[in-house]
């Protein structure tokens, strides 16, 4: 098959072990996303061929990388592999312009001709002015733009993406995923973002894989992780309500329902993210003049330790989490009908 297919398992000693299917079709992003010490680096390892499996396959557009029983190892220079590091990796004493155009002087291009490409590289992520600056003189965000040119240089047949916006601060780490988005979506290959963020999952990937303690714990669009998590983790992880809408002034359109925002700066494309604890229930509509309140139903009930969770239908399916106490004293069921009331100050927006 093209794309990426793989099946592995390998340890890490006695105190971890990794096992693990995954199959990314061509133009696709698959986001595998898991807390600290899931396995995630360990995965990027085996798949870059840094760490070689101890049982099953990788293979690549039906080539294969590592299979131990067929005595097969691809060496990671040849493996087509293009990698973005959350450190950037970048060889501190090349110029930025010689970073990039490192992968297609090793792959035999003349000098001239390898600087040619790096340099349309450059310019296409507009660092075309840094070709000559040091990697100690670049921002993080300069770093990085560096080390995506470096990776895709080569058009390699997998873009392999390591935390690539955790080291950066928020305003860059905003600018740098519309870009990364960009060059995601003229990427050919097959693409794997590891990331720890649920954020840059949902809004990069078309489907998630959640990695908890070595093992897959569930797969699914964001749409499935966050209405029906399958393990406490996930619940949490995928707490936030996210949602997608144009902002104007305040006013965000979500699905053809209108939300209000304090935020009124932000025009266009927004992520919307409400925390389900910021989510009011009531049986009947609510008193006063709350900017966000319309009625609903509850399409299921769930209990998560200490807080029961609500899964409402339409006009906007959200979650909602309220107390046991709460949930009795409502006498909250499933298909039971509710009104739901959000203040504006709870409704956050971040450019999309």
């Amino acid at each position: 098959m093209t794309g990426l297919d793989m099946k592995f398992a390998l340890s890490r000693g006695e105190q971890f072990s990794l096992a693990m299917a995954l199959a990314i079709r061509p133009g696709h992003t698959v986001a595998l996303l898991g807390p600290n010490g899931a396995g995630k680096t360990t995965a990027v390892a085996a798949i870059a061929g840094l760490l070689p499996i101890d049982e099953g396959h990788i293979r690549l557009d039906g080539r294969l990388l590592d299979d131990p029983i067929a005595d097969v190892f691809v060496p990671p220079e040849r493996r087509s592999v293009g990698v973005v590091f959350q450190d950037y990796l970048l060889f501190p004493h090349l110029t930025v312009l010689d970073n990039v155009a490192f992968g297609l002087r090793s792959a035999g291009a003349g000098r001239s001709e390898a600087r040619s490409v790096a340099r349309q590289w450059l310019d296409g992520l507009e660092i075309g002015e840094l070709a000559a600056a040091m990697p100690a003189d670049l921002s993080g965000g300069e770093a990085q733009r560096a080390a995506i040119a470096r990776a895709l240089v080569t058009q390699p047949r997998l873009l392999l993406l390591d935390e690539p916006l955790a080291a950066l601060d928020v305003t860059t780490r905003a600018l740098l995923r519309r870009l990364l988005a960009n060059h995601l979506n003229e990427f050919s290959g097959p693409r794997l973002l590891i990331t720890h963020e649920p954020t840059e999952a949902f809004l990069l990937a078309d489907e998630i894989h959640v990695l908890e303690e070595g093992r897959i714990a569930q797969v699914g669009t964001a749409e499935d992780i966050r209405l029906r998590p399958r393990t406490q983790y996930i619940a949490d992880l995928a707490g936030a309500n996210l949602l997608t809408g144009r902002a104007s002034r305040g006013t965000v359109m979500v699905s053809g329902f209108e939300l209000h925002a304090a935020d009124t700066r932000l025009q266009g494309s927004v992520l919307v993210t409400i925390h389900p604890r910021a989510i009011s229930v009531h049986r009947k509509q609510p008193e006063g003049s709350p900017r966000n309140t319309w009625p609903t139903t509850i399409a299921r009930l769930e209990h998560y330790g200490d807080r029961i969770r609500l899964q409402t239908g339409q006009p906007v399916p959200l979650t909602a989490e309220i107390t046991p106490g709460a949930a009795e004293a409502l006498a909250l069921e499933q298909g039971a009908a509710i009104w739901l009331s959000i203040k504006a100050t709870e409704v956050s927006l971040v450019a999309a």
